[in-house]
């Protein structure tokens, strides 16, 4: 390998962790600025996070749906397209787990259990699919759609919620029926962790490899880096686009049928709390890296966890610690920018060498994307 390789891959690495130390350092300097010590804020953020086996639980326990709600904005990336509509997903996916039992009997144990969770994941593709679909046929900007579609979601979440779904039992926190308790996941053991951490990360694991070792996920990722080449080999972009929006939908909407099945135990506006938008956070600081999506989740599960003992032991706010998250996202995105700049930098600089070879590395990327194109039949139109 290369030494470009290696400088590419110290930069992937690298820039994410200054991102973060360079949030951590903002959210020192608000908080002194209110009057507190920042190196005991920065203490408690860590003892809160990792500090003893309960916080190390309620850690893991919160990153289970940021994992699966980061994928929705992971894969489609991957895909070249730029989806923060997992909120939405996450909303109709829980709303789909309430409500199957409403519309057939469940059969109790591990089998309606899997039912509810299809069918929160087929609700959460089909959303998500909507704004790839409207973007491929329709030049519909996905990111715009997306978003649109989440506040849509919110409302009609409310209205299912609160009208013809509602429990009569539930007087002051409108309330789905709550789900048979043979339908819940359960916990890990002994421990205050439920089984969809588990999941979180099989599904990371599983797309991780799916993009590194399938011919149709290097055809994704293809499509990704340039889907006006992807098309001239033949391949099918805007099949493949819209089955990475549908992926990640499905996994952002499993998230909301975990967190109904596992945590709430029914639908209600306790899932109305920004996972799906923290997972954008934490797919943009794992560079769209389905494995570094683990760590980085379970990073800012533990930065949940840590703002109640933010708020006891030093009296401020339990959302001071979405500040933090807030610099993080406004310092990756610049970081990110940044290193654009710098790779058109490389790239031109590469392109007036005398030394480099035009034709190499288009042969070999022809060759690997014409055997992808004959192995999936015949492509889509441009």
């Amino acid at each position: 390998m290369n030494r470009a390789f290696w400088q590419d891959a110290v930069e992937a690495a690298a820039l994410p962790l200054l991102s973060l130390g360079g949030a951590l350092l903002l959210f020192g300097l608000f908080v002194a600025l209110g009057g507190h010590d920042p190196l005991a804020v920065w203490k408690l953020l860590f003892v809160g996070a990792f500090g003893d086996s309960f916080s190390v639980q309620n850690t893991l326990q919160r990153a289970a749906p940021l994992m699966l709600t980061a994928l929705a904005v992971a894969l489609p990336a991957r895909a070249g397209l730029t989806i923060i509509g997992g909120e939405g997903a996450l909303l109709v996916g829980g709303l789909a787990c309430a409500a199957l039992p409403y519309l057939m009997p469940m059969p109790p144990g591990w089998p309606g259990t899997l039912m509810v969770l299809l069918a929160a994941a087929l609700c959460g593709a089909a959303w998500i699919g909507i704004a790839g679909a409207l973007r491929q046929y329709r030049g519909v900007n996905e990111t715009i759609s997306s978003l649109l579609l989440g506040y849509l979601a919110v409302e009609l979440f409310k209205h299912f919620v609160e009208g013809p779904l509602r429990d009569p039992a539930s007087l002051n926190k409108p309330s789905t029926l709550p789900l048979d308790s043979t339908l819940r996941i359960g916990s890990m053991g002994d421990y205050d962790i439920h089984w969809g951490l588990a999941w979180g990360v099989a599904l990371c694991m599983l797309c991780g490899f799916w993009l590194r070792s399938t011919s149709h996920g290097f055809a994704t990722r293809v499509v990704g880096g340039n889907a006006r080449t992807a098309r001239l080999v033949g391949l099918p972009v805007n099949r493949l686009a819209i089955t990475a929006c549908a992926l990640g939908g499905a996994a952002a909407g499993l998230a909301g049928g975990i967190e109904v099945a596992a945590v709430h135990t029914a639908a209600n506006a306790s899932l109305i709390a920004g996972l799906g938008y923290a997972g954008i956070l934490v797919s943009f600081v794992a560079r769209h890296q389905p494995f570094a999506i683990i760590p980085v989740a379970i990073l800012f599960g533990g930065f949940g966890a840590a703002g109640s003992m933010l708020q006891r032991r030093l009296g401020m706010p339990d959302a001071s610690v979405q500040v933090l998250l807030g610099f993080a996202f406004v310092i990756i995105l610049a970081s990110e920018a940044m290193r654009g700049r710098l790779f058109a930098q490389r790239g031109n600089a590469a392109a007036k060498s005398p030394a480099a070879s035009p034709t190499a590395v288009p042969a070999a990327a022809v060759t690997a994307t014409a055997t992808l194109s004959s192995a999936s039949g015949k492509g889509e139109a441009a």
